[in-house]
């Protein structure tokens, strides 16, 4: 099992931030310029680009330029690696989860 990815680190990163997940949350209605989408955030346009970019960095998400426009798109299969990490945790502590219980049961049927 890998424990380490740098593309799952990415992303991880990339979801960490509230602004970030907020940002995504906006672009789940459809494409976005820059300009609509940090109207919601208090802060400077340089410090919102820097959040767009870890986006874009991990994969989340794609921007193109339209002449003096730039639009913003969701990558929906980038969270692939996210989703397959996930399952395999499930999987590992639902094993875990069924040795406990197992366990519990023949202690109690040994009196213990």
């Amino acid at each position: 099992m890998t424990y380490y990815s740098t593309k799952l680190d990415s992303i991880f990163q990339a979801l960490a931030d509230p602004t970030r997940r907020a940002v995504l949350a906006q672009l789940s209605s459809g494409p976005a310029s820059v300009t609509d989408l940090s109207q919601d955030f208090d802060m400077a346009l340089p410090s919102f680009m820097g959040h767009l970019k870890k986006l874009e960095d991990g994969g989340l998400i794609t921007s193109k330029k339209h002449g003096r426009v730039r639009i913003c798109a969701l990558r929906p299969a980038a969270l692939a690696p996210v989703r397959g990490w996930l399952e395999q945790q499930n999987d590992r502590w639902q094993g875990r989860l069924e040795e406990y219980v197992t366990t519990l049961a023949k202690d109690e049927d040994y009196g213990t």
